[in-house]
């Protein structure tokens, strides 16, 4: 989907969750598994950044992944993120939940995404995002892709597009 810089902007700045896929979208899709079963994840320190300047504008942060790990456990928790739902088949269906207990509207919720498991939240949400180098399919619903690919800048980025739309970028750089 093409979106105007200016739909694009009026759609960021009413944003006050954002909700981002783990795999291919905070790292960049791949699973290192040692000879013990010791899984590991690498994560951007720039991504991590964002969500924190996010969070100190006052907008919540939250991650709905389809797997479950130990590596994004600690890393939600290093980031102070409440919001962690992990082995979800169902992604619509947490989505909905959060929703509502955030007595949010669909309208005020960013997702970030990289495949078709993310599709049906894509479709909901005010500003659907994909990952530079995420599935083909997702530009039909998608209002903005990364140029950063998944796992290398690509949530940083979508933090900045926001916190530009709500004019508290230059705060924070101030600040």
């Amino acid at each position: 989907m093409k979106t105007s810089a200016a739909s694009l902007r009026k759609k960021a700045a009413q944003i006050r969750l954002l909700l981002l896929d783990v795999d291919g979208v905070l790292t960049d899709g791949r699973i290192i598994v040692d000879d013990r079963g010791v899984e590991s994840k690498h994560f951007h320190v720039r991504d991590g950044q964002g969500i924190a300047l996010l969070k100190r504008s006052g907008i919540e942060v939250g991650w709905i992944t389809g797997r479950s790990s130990k590596v994004v456990h600690h890393r939600a928790k290093d980031l102070g993120l409440t919001l962690l739902f992990q082995g979800v088949q169902d992604k619509l269906y947490v989505y909905d939940r959060i929703k509502k207990k955030l007595h949010l509207t669909d309208a005020e919720i960013a997702y970030v995404g990289d495949d078709i498991i993310d599709l049906p939240v894509l479709r909901r949400v005010g500003l659907a995002v994909m990952v530079g180098d995420g599935s083909a399919e997702l530009q039909v619903v998608a209002d903005y892709v990364t140029a950063a690919p998944g796992g290398k800048g690509a949530v940083r980025e979508v933090s900045e597009l926001i916190l530009k739309a709500q004019n508290k970028w230059l705060g924070l750089l101030a600040g």
